[in-house]
């Protein structure tokens, strides 16, 4: 057997020998180790807004490194990127009076915003709080928590035991919702949602169903928490996907684009109602972190990243590059060779007909120089970087279409 090298890659066969190394990348575009170049059309993985090869990202981060390097922010210490990054975030989040835990992922953030919800509800004297609803569908990272509350079942297969007093309701049906949350009256700690669905599948929510949600937490004594890995900083035309569809969470977690995938940086934005009894008792110790919350090179990545997502106006580049990929998608249901598209702001899904599979029709993509990423076998996901321009969305949308031909 022929050795597959040092590098276990996630999720991946363990096997596979098929590997493309790339080596560059210059705006919406990445380069191969033979030179081929290829429309980065997800955003490396959902995250890389601002495009590659960004050297202000890049001088700011060996700037700090240069003169600071590590130091951790645990207890009594801190660093002014960390700082800066933390009072930027505290003005663009979706609720009033936000402070920002840092983390160094996606998966961590959700796994904090669990652990903050249910310790706030102990320190507010309701310890039975400790249920956490997720959605049929989700991604919620692959942390034992995080995983735990996946609506995905294949990425919770052959990991045993998972966490406890974790349920998953459907993500379309707000009265199923209502129904778990009766069910374990008094005992809900948390409702855990995207408000668009991305890696499982790319699903909008259904009108009214986020509004929901939120009266149910109202009614319930919960906490809502919006997991914005994806959805934030621009991904669907706002700066968060509370703000497009206008309903406040209690907290919200992201990562990916905060640093436009230039260092790996997450959080959590922690409102009022969390915060409260956190600070309520002056001794109350917070027992959580990781040694690299607030690590400086990535909060500087962070800063500059949040600068040129102003400057660069690519919220409303997200509308545009939303409705062309829709237009296109469109075309391609209206010619029958999809079965259907679904998506919002930025970030869409290409339904496969029931003959075809996504990772043959990803692999012909690929062949003609466009990565697009399958989720499962029926859809294709579409998240191009913000700073794409018409011809290289249109060159998605061709590749797509004769990737479907074949």
């Amino acid at each position: 057997m022929t050795d597959p090298g040092a590098f276990l890659h996630p999720f991946a066969r363990p096997l596979e020998r098929d590997i493309v190394t790339i080596v560059a990348g210059d705006g919406a575009y990445v380069v191969d180790d033979h030179g081929n170049r290829y429309v980065d059309a997800l955003a490396g993985l959902w995250y890389c807004n601002l495009g590659h090869g960004r050297a202000e990202i890049a001088d700011a981060v060996a700037g700090v490194l240069r003169t600071l390097g590590p130091f951790h922010t645990f207890e009594r210490f801190t660093n002014e990127p960390a700082e800066a990054l933390t009072a930027t975030l505290r003005e663009l989040a979706p609720m009033d009076g936000a402070r920002v835990f840092l983390t160094s992922s996606g998966s961590e953030a959700v796994d904090s915003a669990m652990k903050l919800a249910r310790a706030a509800h102990v320190l507010r004297g309701e310890p039975a709080r400790t249920v956490v609803i997720s959605r049929r569908h989700a991604y919620h990272g692959v942390t034992y928590g995080g995983v735990s509350a996946q609506g995905i079942p294949a990425n919770q297969a052959g990991f045993g035991p998972l966490l406890p007093d974790v349920v998953v309701a459907d993500h379309e049906d707000l009265d199923d919702v209502a129904r778990v949350v009766a069910a374990h009256d008094g005992r809900v700690a948390a409702i855990l949602a995207e408000p668009v669905i991305g890696a499982g599948g790319v699903y909008p929510p259904t009108p009214g169903y986020l509004e929901g949600l939120r009266r149910l937490c109202d009614e319930s004594g919960a906490f809502l928490v919006f997991d914005e890995v994806i959805c934030g900083f621009g991904r669907l035309g706002h700066w968060w996907g509370a703000d497009r569809f206008g309903v406040r969470p209690d907290m919200v977690t992201f990562a990916k684009a905060v640093t436009s995938g230039y260092q790996p940086l997450g959080g959590v934005l922690v409102g009022p109602a969390v915060r409260a009894p956190l600070e309520a008792d002056p001794s109350f110790v917070l027992r959580h972190g990781h040694t690299y919350s607030g690590h400086p090179a990535a909060c500087a990545a962070g800063n500059v990243a949040i600068r040129l997502t102003r400057d660069e106006g690519l919220l409303d580049r997200a509308v545009k590059i939303g409705d062309q990929l829709a237009a296109g998608l469109d075309d391609l249901v209206r010619d029958g060779r999809l079965a259907g598209a679904r998506g919002d702001g930025a970030v869409w899904a290409a339904l496969v007909n029931d003959d075809t599979s996504a990772v043959d029709v990803r692999n012909r993509m690929l062949d003609d120089g466009v990565l697009a990423r399958p989720l499962g076998t029926a859809a294709v996901a579409f998240c191009p970087p913000l700073v794409s321009d018409e011809s290289t969305i249109g060159r998605c949308i061709d590749a797509l279409g004769r990737a479907l031909a074949r």
